[in-house]
């Protein structure tokens, strides 16, 4: 009995001491102002090749569409992962959103990088429209946008 007693505490206290495996950090995507439909968003975890690992977030909920954001859709397509939880509408021109991402912490300042995708009904597609480096300083930066998306910033939960 004391040695069940001391395995139990020996788990209780290693559980104690586990960091988690994942961190949650609140990424708001401000638009740019620009006329027409609401832009699909597709926010994906690129490996240290420049591969798609994951899907992180989508806005945009309608499946229709997922094909007009067209590098993650040869991705997305193929792998058909259930992407229903992490999934919030489109954002309108001018119009900001926010969403919470989860990010494993061993992707974290190893070469791995966090690329945002745009794309409208009718108007341009935007490969990188964000694209950066996932370092510790970088997840509670501000960043930039190339195409339909002004900045986002991202902040530590």
């Amino acid at each position: 009995m004391k040695k069940i007693i001391a395995l139990f505490i020996t788990v209780l206290t290693l559980m104690a001491f586990n960091t988690n495996d994942s961190a949650t950090y609140k990424c708001m995507i401000q638009m740019k102002n620009y006329t027409g439909e609401g832009a699909y968003i597709a926010i994906s975890l690129l490996n240290p090749n420049g591969e798609y690992e994951q899907t992180l977030y989508v806005q945009g909920d309608d499946e229709e569409w997922y094909s007009d954001i067209t590098e993650w859709w040869k991705f997305q397509g193929k792998v058909r992962t259930d992407i229903d939880a992490i999934t919030g509408a489109t954002i309108s021109g001018g119009n900001r959103a926010i969403t919470v991402l989860k990010i494993d912490n061993d992707k974290i300042d190893k070469g791995y990088k966090i690329r945002f995708e745009s794309a409208v009904e009718d108007q341009e597609y935007y490969k990188d429209d964000v694209e950066f480096e996932l370092t510790t300083d970088n997840l509670k930066g501000k960043f930039e946008g190339n195409g339909f998306i002004r900045y986002i910033r991202l902040m530590p939960q």
